[in-house]
């Protein structure tokens, strides 16, 4: 077993009864037990972000033992699912996007490396996603046909408050596209790790400013109830089709990292 998924807002339930694993880590207690699942013939490992029932927010997430969790199970590659608001008008409700690139508003507030010791590691994420994973995931999309936005900047903020319209729009001048606070970080850990990375992304809703109405919690999981069998078929057609071994930059990042 060498694939796992971390689900976020709306992705908590699932209907089948899982083997769980319960991991301590040197860095407290990741979000909830590790869920041993079966895709088909496939078997992977999924974690819960939020929670058993959904109650850390996302400033509180234990990113750090989530992710070196999935690295002691012997995870390689790690599909996460979030739920994320859009910045701009023509990225509507229900929307996929498999963002690219990444803008990160939680430096400094979370626990974000793995060497805060006695190693400084310096890893390469100028591509912050695994272009393998991501080739797989849009190559499925187009071939079960899915509509999915090919590339994003999603912009991660430190929560749990949502954001207020002046916010958003500087936020959109500097480039972001969706917006969540789950990402980061999650994305650069799981590169330290050495763990191929890739995330799909579900826009539950228009970002302060953009929409005239009132945004709710409700909204997010009903979107993202909606959305679950696509993003659901989307990632196990897109496992199907993974190489057998990783071809990829993230297996070696940590190669010419360190002084």
């Amino acid at each position: 077993m060498k694939i796992g998924i971390i689900g976020g807002s709306g992705l908590s339930e699932s209907e089948l009864e899982n083997e769980t694993i319960t991991i301590k880590t040197p860095y407290g207690d990741p979000s909830a037990p590790y869920e041993i699942q079966k895709l088909e013939k496939t078997t992977v490992c999924f974690l819960k972000r939020h929670g058993q029932k959904h109650s850390i927010a996302p400033h509180k997430v234990n990113y750090r033992a989530n992710i070196y969790g999935f690295k002691q199970i012997g995870i390689e590659r790690l599909f996460a699912i979030f739920a994320t608001g859009s910045l701009k008008e023509n990225i509507v409700p229900g929307t996929i996007v498999i963002p690219d690139q990444i803008i990160d508003f939680t430096q400094g507030v979370r626990n974000n490396t793995f060497y805060d010791t006695d190693r400084v590691v310096h890893i390469d994420f100028t591509e912050p996603f695994c272009s393998e994973m991501r080739r797989c995931l849009l190559e499925t999309a187009k071939k079960i046909g899915v509509n999915v936005i090919r590339h994003g900047t999603y912009i991660c903020v430190n929560g749990p408050r949502l954001e207020t319209s002046a916010e958003i729009k500087f936020f959109k001048k500097i480039g972001a596209d969706i917006i969540g606070m789950t990402l980061m970080p999650e994305a650069s850990l799981a590169r330290e790790a050495q763990i191929c990375y890739a995330a799909v992304a579900v826009i539950a809703n228009y970002a302060a400013g953009i929409s005239k109405n009132p945004l709710t919690v409700k909204e997010v999981v009903d979107t993202m109830h909606n959305a679950l069998q696509t993003v659901g078929l989307l990632v196990k057609e897109s496992i199907k089709i993974l190489p057998r071994e990783r071809n990829c930059y993230c297996k070696d990042v940590l190669k010419n990292s360190s002084f």
